[in-house]
């Protein structure tokens, strides 16, 4: 449930607007300035927190600002004036557009040097040129509840959901709910590590973290907000927070975009120091940049990666190729997973349908070796407008383990999540699957579950070998035969000559009148 109300969205509508209007129309630039705004705006409020915890323990402080006063805080540079004239500039005094673009972005550059947050704040830069909308931005945002538990979680989600209404960039963006159910497919524990190889936004890695805070949280620890929500504060993650804050989370993309969104997404939703890189995970220079992570160097992977055609094989790293002779992405983005997994680690990925039955010796390659060499545990039909309105492909999401063996595969067809499978995608709560595909996939029993004519069913591994690795479930499903009972033809011959005698006394009758 979101904590923002109708009216903060339409501040947010607005100011959108007001960007658009000033010049800046590429979703994903004003998404990220505005989160920069947002950020400094934190920045102070976490500033303003340590000074008084300092000022009450009595412990030394060392600030991230030169004090109280520093022009570069939020609370005082938003109280300029939009800018200065030419004289006053001469006198050093400097408007709100100055000291944002001179000051504040280049402090931000300086912040936590030799991190992850150093490496993709190192481009940052103002890109509103106009001071009125600089002023109207920091007003906005002044205004919001981004210091209120879920809140600032929420407005994010709101901003990035204005990346599939813009229509511009939506493939970056899977849907809530889908990452959920992902998620709660492989219930995340807080001593693992989790990655995501084509991290987007990082929503699988901010579903990670609120399903940790939810199932984490003791009755105690669950506060109710203002609006009657409940708000969970993951009391009982406390043991794990060091390793949650800085060792847990790690993501790669090649956009750098992308990546301060995503950081910046992760840090307002209270993972602090993610690690986030600038990184084509299917190319040569993974392994060799980060070994660790490149080879067995995670717990859990959650992907939804770009399927965007063929790659030149002299750009992809030999260990993904050798597995899987191809160029095409979809499949050497699984064989990279199954490369990035520690084994007994497992996965949650979503597929094109196309690599569930493709023909083709990569396709089968790369099935088999789920199958023989690893666990593959499901195998859940998506209906095809999951991803509207920016894409209408028919996908699953594949569930494995790295390593192991396959005994049974847990097959079920979603017919329906929760939303129309047109462009519109209104909410259909009536036609939702997924708790159900859920509550199916935790009580799979292989014994139990043989009736192929349902929507969930087991199939054993000697069946899928003997159907040449195929994974689609329409090979296994089996359609259920109604017996129709027919009247017998004499009846229906007597009823017909019943029939067209009322019709031609119907016509005797109408040509009396002529």
């Amino acid at each position: 449930m979101s904590t923002l109300s109708t009216q903060q969205k339409s501040d947010i509508d607005k100011l959108w607007t007001e960007f658009w209007t000033g010049g800046i129309t590429n979703p994903l630039t004003v998404i990220e300035q505005i989160s920069f705004l947002m950020f400094a705006r934190l920045l102070d409020v976490m500033e303003t927190t340590a000074e008084r915890r300092a000022e009450r323990t009595k412990k030394p402080f060392k600030g991230r600002f030169d004090g109280p006063n520093d022009i570069r805080r939020w609370k005082n540079f938003k109280q300029l004036p939009a800018t200065v004239s030419e004289e006053d500039l001469r006198k050093g005094t400097k408007g709100m557009l100055q000291v944002v673009r001179d000051e504040v972005f280049p402090h931000f550059r300086k912040l936590n040097g030799g991190t992850t947050f150093a490496e993709y704040m190192q481009d940052a830069q103002l890109m509103v040129q106009k001071p009125s909308l600089l002023v109207s931005a920091v007003n906005m945002i002044d205004k919001l509840p981004i210091t209120e538990g879920d809140a600032k979680g929420d407005l994010y989600e709101y901003l990035l959901s204005k990346l599939t209404t813009a229509g511009i960039n939506g493939q970056f963006r899977t849907p809530r709910h889908i990452i959920r159910f992902m998620v709660e497919l492989l219930e995340p524990k807080p001593t693992e590590t989790i990655s995501d190889p084509a991290c987007g936004t990082a929503g699988f890695l901010v579903g990670a973290m609120q399903y940790l805070l939810e199932t984490y949280t003791s009755p105690e620890g669950r506060l109710q907000g203002e609006k009657g929500e409940t708000i969970y504060t993951g009391d009982l993650l406390e043991p794990y927070r060091e390793h949650i804050q800085n060792q847990m989370f790690h993501g790669f993309d090649f956009d750098a975009t992308m990546l301060r969104i995503a950081s910046m997404n992760l840090m307002l939703h209270d993972v602090d120091n993610p690690d986030i890189h600038y990184q084509d995970t299917l190319s040569n220079s993974f392994p060799e940049r980060f070994p660790k992570q490149a080879i067995g160097g995670f717990d859990i992977v959650l992907a939804n990666p770009p399927f965007k055609g063929s790659l030149d094989e002299g750009d992809v790293h030999p260990t993904l190729t050798q597995a899987v002779k191809t160029k095409k992405t979809e499949l050497l983005f699984v064989a990279l997973i199954l490369r990035m997994l520690k084994n007994g680690g497992r996965s949650a990925t979503v597929v094109p349908d196309g690599v569930l039955f493709g023909s083709s010796k990569a396709h089968k390659a790369l099935r088999t070796m789920l199958v023989k060499d690893n666990q593959l545990e499901a195998v859940i039909s998506l209906p095809s407008g999951v991803f509207k309105p920016y894409a209408g492909v028919s996908t699953a999401i594949v569930v494995f383990s790295k390593g192991g063996k396959t005994d049974h595969v847990f097959f079920y067809d979603v017919a329906g999540d929760g939303y129309s499978l047109d462009d519109k995608r209104d909410p259909q709560p009536e036609k939702d699957d997924l708790p159900d595909a859920l509550v199916r996939w935790r009580q799979r029993d292989a014994k139990r579950d043989t009736d192929r004519t349902v929507k969930h069913f087991m199939v054993p591994r000697k069946e899928i070998e003997a159907n040449d690795f195929d994974l689609s479930i329409n090979r296994y499903k089996e359609a259920k035969h109604e017996e129709v009972q027919y009247e017998p033809p004499k009846r229906i011959i007597a009823k017909l000559r019943a029939l067209e005698a009322e019709i031609a006394k119907d016509l005797s009758e109408l040509e009396a009148m002529l």
